[in-house]
């Protein structure tokens, strides 16, 4: 192909432990997804809703509920996407004061297909996304498939090869809005 970009997939990481108005933890994870498919990009499949204790250990913020979807999005590249979920996050009352502050929402592309290195200040794939319990163990159930670009490995072994860092658990699906 002449300079064309393919259609491509990106998985992305939800994760929130503050309210929105009335949704908070699962029912503010399925009120996202609306957003996301509002924005024009497509859910083609989500992991379950995983609860985790906050970051850094020790803060004393709420617990997070977390899950990762994978997406269809066209033809956009890293940055356009980052771009469509800040968006999203900000209609969610999203405010970035501080590293690893409570949130209402929070979007992280973890992969994007083909794409591996740096693009306009997002870093792919996530650079920590494999030292993260709360990223890996939905990751597992979205795309147990899913290879790590650089290692190779996937999900599964890189989750079974973290420490026990922190407490996770599985508290049941994203409900429909």
């Amino acid at each position: 192909m002449s300079g064309q970009i393919e259609a491509s997939t990106a998985l992305v990481a939800l994760g929130a432990n503050m309210p929105f108005g009335a949704l908070e933890g699962p029912a503010l994870l399925g009120a996202a997804l609306v957003g996301i498919n509002g924005a024009g990009l497509r859910v083609l499949s989500q992991s379950g809703v995983w609860r985790t204790e906050a970051w850094p250990a020790g803060s004393g913020q709420p617990d997070y509920f977390n899950a990762v979807v994978q997406l269809g999005v066209g033809r956009m590249s890293p940055t356009d996407l980052y771009g469509e979920l800040e968006i999203i996050e900000r209609r969610f009352g999203r405010e970035r004061r501080e590293r690893w502050a409570a949130r209402t929402l929070d979007l992280d592309i973890l992969t994007m297909d083909r794409y591996v290195g740096e693009f306009g200040g997002v870093i792919l794939p996530h650079p920590r996304m494999t030292e993260r319990a709360f990223v890996l163990a939905p990751l597992t159930e979205v795309a147990p498939n899913w290879r790590h670009a650089q290692t190779g490995l996937r999900a599964a072994a890189l989750l079974g090869a973290l420490p026990v860092q922190s407490r996770y658990e599985r508290v049941g699906d994203i409900p429909a809005p």
